[in-house]
């Protein structure tokens, strides 16, 4: 009897795999049928998380937003999956839907379900926090209205800050309303103090789950940017500045030496470094072919010694 790789996600009753899939690329580098093969191949393999967002890809020539989300509802309707997987999506960057008032908050989770082709939404983000005007108690009561509706089943925050999070939890905790049970912070190896210290002490004391997004830095830890290599890609100047700093460097060797120990993929490795940080229960990651898709996937079976640990976060200190 093999054990289910399948995660609590923090104080919810949703399980997710340990790897999410990001779908900011759906509708952007990955069109319509490339998606549904992504998505076809990543549930084949037990996957369950899939993570997108109302604004998705309202950045690309042409698009307005909502992109993702309507090639995902019509995958779910196409292969009958709903019950299958956990759908993440988030609100506050949609062009017609931006910031955190109420009536916002509600109305673009409305048009979030209208076009994922659902009744609900198993986890929704908060994108980005909407601090300099909007009070938490507006935030949270109109996210717990959702839930208290149905439309959703649990919230999550993203780019928030350590002291917004805190109060939000403390309203939460005061008034008896929805809380949040996840957080998604921007962590990786070459990028931790983005997560590590307030937001994560925050995390573990409130037995928040955390997603984090850029695990593999737009694609610097996969290890295919190296020096005098060029990379085509939409992200490659992103990824490309950390090859410039001794950390990248060091981080690269040491991926190297536990990859090639394991026989594994840079990028799982990475994967698996992440996955087993204190609160973290899924890094998140985005595949544009199916021919990406086994590296991340392998997260899920790809365990590293305390030794192994340790040389990566030494390597990234």
């Amino acid at each position: 009897m093999t054990t289910s790789p399948l995660r609590p996600l923090g104080s919810s009753d949703l399980e997710v795999f340990p790897l999410a899939l990001g779908g900011n690329v759906f509708g952007w580098t990955a069109d319509e049928a490339t998606s549904f093969a992504v998505l076809d191949a990543y549930t084949a393999q037990g996957g369950n998380f899939i993570d997108t967002a109302d604004s998705y890809s309202a950045w690309v020539k042409g698009n307005h937003g909502g992109e993702s989300e309507t090639i995902i509802g019509k995958w779910l309707a196409a292969r009958g999956r709903r019950d299958d997987v956990v759908i993440a999506t988030k609100v506050a960057r949609h062009p017609d839907y931006k910031g955190l008032r109420a009536e916002n908050i509600r109305a673009a989770a409305d048009a979030s379900l209208t076009r994922l082709g659902t009744d609900h939404i198993d986890l929704y983000y908060t994108h980005f926090d909407d601090d300099e005007t909007i009070p938490v108690e507006e935030i949270i009561g109109a996210l717990d209205g959702l839930v208290r509706a149905g439309k959703v089943r649990a919230i999550a925050a993203s780019n928030i800050s350590p002291e917004r999070l805190q109060e939000s939890l403390d309203l939460s905790d005061r008034e008896g309303l929805a809380r949040y049970v996840a957080l998604q912070p921007h962590y990786n190896l070459v990028s931790r103090d983005t997560y590590e210290g307030a937001r994560r002490e925050i995390a573990s004391r409130a037995g928040l789950a955390a997603v984090p997004y850029y695990a593999l830095a737009a694609g610097f830890l996969t290890g295919k940017y190296r020096p005098g290599v060029a990379v085509d890609s939409p992200r490659a100047a992103g990824a490309g500045k950390h090859l410039a700093t001794e950390r990248g460097q060091k981080v690269l060797t040491a991926l190297d030496e536990v990859a090639q120990a394991h026989d594994a993929e840079i990028a799982t490795v990475a994967l698996a470094w992440l996955a087993a940080q204190p609160t973290v229960a899924a890094p998140l990651a985005s595949a544009r072919t199916v021919e990406q898709l086994p590296a991340l996937l392998a997260v899920a079976g790809l365990e590293l010694t305390d030794a192994e640990l340790a040389r990566l976060t030494d390597a990234s200190a």
